[in-house]
């Protein structure tokens, strides 16, 4: 059994090797409260917590972050290179706008998957389209916090893959 500072070693590798970064953009800290007729009662607190669990169970680690600064979410996504394997982002309404944050994902070598709650495309007609989903790897919308879990397992195909 090999450690290095008090971990064990495959821990560490493992670590190294399977992390995510999940990001949260504007507004998502108010899930549970906000809208629940279209977002549900569940909360980001509970909607992370589902996130750990299931990656764990994939072998896989999670950090999370969520902002509802443009800027914040940017040094993020700059910071994931050579630390994380893929970004699962759910950018909210920057999903719409956002060129910085277009241009962040495309600026690194991390892959990214697009997460949204609701189907963006089944509401209103300025949430359509997202100035994100050229520089992402895919999208998944609509499924509530399944979203995000189903955004895990597609990370760790990717992981798997090595794409």
């Amino acid at each position: 059994m090999l450690k290095y500072k008090g971990l064990l070693l495959t821990d560490w590798v493992n670590d190294m090797e399977k992390n995510l970064l999940v990001l949260h953009g504007p507004n998502l800290n108010l899930l549970g409260k906000r809208e629940p007729e279209v977002y549900g009662h569940t909360t980001l607190a509970d909607i992370n917590g589902q996130i750990e669990a299931f990656a764990k169970e994939q072998g896989l680690t999670a950090d999370f972050c969520q902002s509802n600064y443009e800027g914040e979410l940017i040094e993020q996504i700059h910071g994931a290179d050579g630390k994380y394997q893929v970004i699962i982002l759910n950018a909210g309404a920057f999903t719409h706008y956002s060129i910085a944050i277009r241009d962040a994902l495309a600026s690194v070598s991390v892959p990214a998957i697009e997460v949204h709650l609701s189907n963006i495309h089944k509401r209103e007609e300025f949430r359509h389209h997202s100035v994100i989903a050229p520089v992402v790897v895919g999208q998944i919308c609509g499924f509530g916090a399944d979203s995000y879990l189903l955004a895990v397992m597609a990370a760790k195909r990717i992981i798997e893959r090595g794409a």
